[in-house]
């Protein structure tokens, strides 16, 4: 693996076991991955467990970061793939781990790329999953699809390493994807003007929005698209407030 010319993040959302940490901790060491980001964890980090699962990953676990939010941890990386082994996931497109990866090594020479995995309970909430433009389902058989944490980041890292050296299998990306934060940002504005003219109401928003958040992420919209969007929003918006809107008086 070149890390000179791959920025690969790893982020775990409210990890809360110590064991599971250390051993994620020491896989990215095994497969030359420098930045793991932790999201509310609900354990220590530095725990003596997990220093000791980590072995020679332990540099991994002390200059890992921590954040309260996942759009924080992610909010720099411009391509994000999400893992999620549930079968409720609203209809959300799941990918093999094949595709996945396939299209995140896409952007290996973009300013940074993340895998993202949920928590040992219950993994990612459906919120949390839009956050990403792709998502990744590992095979698994059908009557039992839960993995250990340890377990998924362990496929997922192999993948990611083995396909790093094919660089004849995929083809860079010309153009850089919307990040997180003005993906967000963007759908804060879009439902306030939504909201203003009725076309949706508060109860209606979310399954609303997450439609079109979906939309977006299967046309794997730019960012230059998504800030003329945003741009004819305000416009719209602008325009409603300093319009009269006035009732016609004109006789037929």
């Amino acid at each position: 693996m070149n890390k000179q010319n791959i920025d690969l993040k790893v982020v775990l959302v409210e990890p809360s076991g110590t064991i599971n940490l250390g051993s994620i901790a020491r896989l990215c060491e095994n497969f030359g991955v420098d930045d793991l980001r932790l999201v509310s964890p609900k354990c220590n980090p530095l725990d003596k467990e997990a220093l000791r699962m980590a072995v020679h990953g332990s540099s991994v676990l002390r200059s890992a970061s921590i954040f309260t939010t996942l759009v924080d941890a992610v909010k720099d990386c411009d391509r994000i793939v999400a893992t999620c082994g549930r079968q409720d996931h609203g209809g959300i497109p799941l990918s093999t781990e094949e595709e996945g990866i396939r299209w995140l090594k896409q952007g290996q020479n973009e300013k940074a790329i993340a895998i993202v995995f949920g928590r040992e309970d219950r993994g990612l909430t459906n919120n949390e999953l839009q956050i990403a433009q792709k998502v990744i389902t590992i095979k698994t058989q059908k009557k039992y699809r839960s993995l250990n944490l340890s377990h998924a980041v362990s496929i997922l890292l192999h993948h990611f390493y083995c396909i790093s050296d094919d660089r004849k299998s995929f083809r860079q990306s010309p153009f850089k994807l919307v990040s997180p934060i003005n993906l967000k940002n963007f759908i804060n504005d879009l439902e306030t003007l939504l909201l203003e003219i009725g076309f949706i109401y508060e109860h209606t928003a979310e399954s609303r929005l997450s439609k079109i958040k979906g939309l977006l992420h299967r046309a794997e919209a730019r960012e230059e698209e998504v800030a003329l969007l945003r741009g004819i929003i305000r416009q719209i918006r602008w325009f409603n407030k300093t319009s009269n809107h006035k009732p016609s008086t004109k006789k037929e």
